[in-house]
């Protein structure tokens, strides 16, 4: 990979970091402070700009530069190594993200947000501000997360109910939720406000708020006030 930064690129040359090689193509934004990682990519153009050109081979940088929108970084950003962020995303101030992370168009993340290796956010999607989405997490298109929300390694996150069909229908994850490892989010479901679901759940049905759901299919089996007391219980050994 060879480093190319476009000459219609918007940055502080003197406080965004570079490691290694990197390809920021068209009006992209970068914050202060912010740092971009080897072999990182900064608004790539989305499939429909670029797809009757491959034909005739290769795209290069040049190629690509004139194709893109941009996206836009906010400041003490930090990008590590084979992330991609399609043109069109837009990610605030301190959102980190891992490795090999696939941010495309469209998408809009709040503040102080991570976004752990392996993850995808497949463009569209709505995130909020301090969110935690742990590793290898899929997030597909037309998805609404809320501010606080934790997503476990491993939540599948669906928008199709009879999948392939032309009908995608997104979730919503409200403030402060928390999904656990490996939980499926079926299409069209609703995650209230400080709900938790389990690990390996199958959510079906909306959730209410505070309610703590397990199980295929997910059930209530509790209260959030008293999923809270067992975890203070669990971090103080008891």
């Amino acid at each position: 990979m060879t480093s190319f930064l476009s000459k219609r690129a918007k940055l502080d040359a003197s406080s965004v970091v570079f490691e290694g090689d990197h390809l920021v193509l068209g009006p992209s934004q970068l914050g202060k402070d912010t740092r971009i990682g080897p072999a990182c990519i900064i608004g790539y153009p989305s499939r429909k700009k670029w797809e009757g050109l491959i034909k005739r081979g290769a795209l290069g940088c040049e190629v690509l530069d004139d194709l893109s929108s941009g996206a836009k970084l906010g400041e003490k950003c930090v990008i590590r190594s084979n992330t991609v962020i399609y043109e069109g995303a837009s990610l605030g101030s301190g959102v980190s993200t891992g490795h090999n992370v696939l941010i495309r168009e469209e998408t809009v993340i709040g503040n102080s947000t991570l976004i752990g290796s392996g993850s995808i956010i497949d463009g569209r999607t709505t995130i909020g501000e301090n969110v935690s989405i742990q590793s290898g997490v899929y997030i597909p298109p037309l998805t609404e997360v809320g501010n606080g929300v934790f997503l476990a390694p491993r939540v599948t996150i669906t928008n199709d109910k009879y999948p392939p069909s032309s009908r995608m229908i997104g979730v919503k994850i409200l403030d402060g939720a928390v999904v656990g490892g490996g939980a499926i989010l079926v299409a069209g479901v609703k995650i209230g406000e400080r709900a938790v679901v389990g690990a390996g759940a199958v959510v079906t049905k909306d959730v209410e708020p505070n309610t703590v759901v397990l199980g295929v299919p997910a059930r209530p089996v509790g209260i959030r006030d008293d999923y809270d007391r067992k975890q203070q219980e669990y971090v103080r050994g008891k």
